[in-house]
């Protein structure tokens, strides 16, 4: 920290009188009371863009401050005290910043606010996305991601910067589910209309070998009503739940059990997509036909959707090549009330292994999610 006082000339006077000599310095030639101290002090060099920056006062009050840049001032803030004042947000790389400004101290003199420092120059800016977007409506299963271009070398420095704040109280963590992307779930399903912020504040942050932060990221986003579907190899039918209520009790056609690669697994999936017809293309089996009201639940090709030609199949036998098989109009009905997020329970398969998922985050048990921080 460095500290900036003013100090004015000290003069003396000789007085003559008839007790002799006498000598003192003045009220008004005294010095300026006001100290003003700054964080970093002048001439620091190679800081850090995050370098907390603030200017205070003891025995006196901040007139202005003016931090600028190649000419470009700097927001900020006196606090309301008029003790200390500190930038709106972090600086950039690789620039030279002056300060000036004054402070006027408890006797009235006014102190200058002056010195200079520099950050350091940009080494390769890292770019990151977060998932869901701003203002979304999800489902009750629904993670945060935060996906970056690149596997950041210090996992630990991206944990600290990442923050959630929760309208109801929510256990929750993150977990590294690969070398590019952490995930942050809670222990159970969100609650129903939990809002939900989330802050990766991520610019600047140094990820290793010269590797920062471009930007910080946020985002806003709502928790849906809470709809669960429980669908049983066993007794093919496809149950959905809202709110702890049953919503629709549809017979169903799913995985052919005989053949191993065509099991609807176990597990929780996780609607992610919905599209009102889809094409689907399988060579092995030598098929290619686009069906309605598709509700994906896993990127290996599984979803809910109609199947109006295996009508004679559905609550009777599992003939699908591991999707779920609904009639037009039960497809289309469970289409019209599936969110993003929603969770998918499978059961009664002898198949265990889910199938291949890009969000297969609720198929991980709650201690094993819990190692997968970088922080434990």
């Amino acid at each position: 920290m460095g500290l900036f006082t003013a100090g004015a000339l000290l003069l003396s006077a000789c007085t003559g009188g008839a007790g002799g000599d006498g000598g003192g310095t003045s009220k008004a030639d005294a010095p300026p009371v006001a100290k003003v101290s700054v964080e970093p002090g002048d001439g620091a060099k190679d800081l850090s863009p995050r370098a907390p920056v603030k200017v205070s006062v003891a025995e006196g009050s901040l007139d202005e401050v003016t931090l600028t840049a190649d000419g470009k001032a700097v927001a900020g803030k006196i606090a309301a005290d008029k003790k200390t004042w500190a930038p709106d947000k972090a600086l950039e790389f690789g620039k030279s910043y002056t300060l000036g400004g004054s402070a006027t101290g408890t006797d009235g003199k006014k102190v200058e606010i002056k010195g200079g420092f520099a950050t350091q120059a940009a080494g390769k800016l890292m770019r990151a996305t977060i998932n869901p977007v701003d203002n979304a409506t999800v489902g009750i299963a629904m993670p945060v991601k935060v996906e970056f271009d690149e596997a950041p070398q210090d996992r630990a420095a991206v944990e600290k910067a990442l923050k959630v704040e929760t309208s109801v109280p929510v256990e929750g963590a993150w977990a590294w589910l690969n070398p590019k992307e952490v995930h942050y779930r809670p222990k159970e399903f969100w609650p129903a209309n939990t809002q939900v912020k989330v802050t990766a504040d991520l610019f600047a942050v140094p990820y290793g070998k010269n590797v920062f932060g471009r930007a910080s990221l946020s985002t806003k986003f709502t928790i849906g009503r809470a709809q669960i579907v429980e669908a049983s190899v066993a007794t093919k039918r496809m149950i959905v739940k809202r709110d702890g209520r049953e919503l629709m009790n549809l017979p169903a056609s799913l995985g052919d059990e005989s053949k191993p690669d065509l099991r609807t697994a176990n597990g929780i999936y996780m609607v992610s997509e919905r599209n009102a017809t889809e094409r689907m293309v399988n060579e092995k089996y030598k098929y290619d036909v686009t069906k309605k009201w598709a509700v994906r639940i896993a990127n290996s090709g599984e979803f809910i959707h109609e199947n109006q030609d295996n009508a004679g199949n559905l609550g009777k036998r599992n003939t699908s090549h591991g999707c779920i098989n609904l009639s037009e109009a039960d497809a289309k009905r469970y289409f019209d009330s599936a969110l993003i997020g929603d969770p998918v329970i499978i059961s009664g398969s002898a198949g265990t292994k889910g199938a291949v998922s890009d969000t297969y985050d609720w198929r991980i048990d709650w201690p094993t999610w819990l190692s997968k921080s970088a922080l434990r």
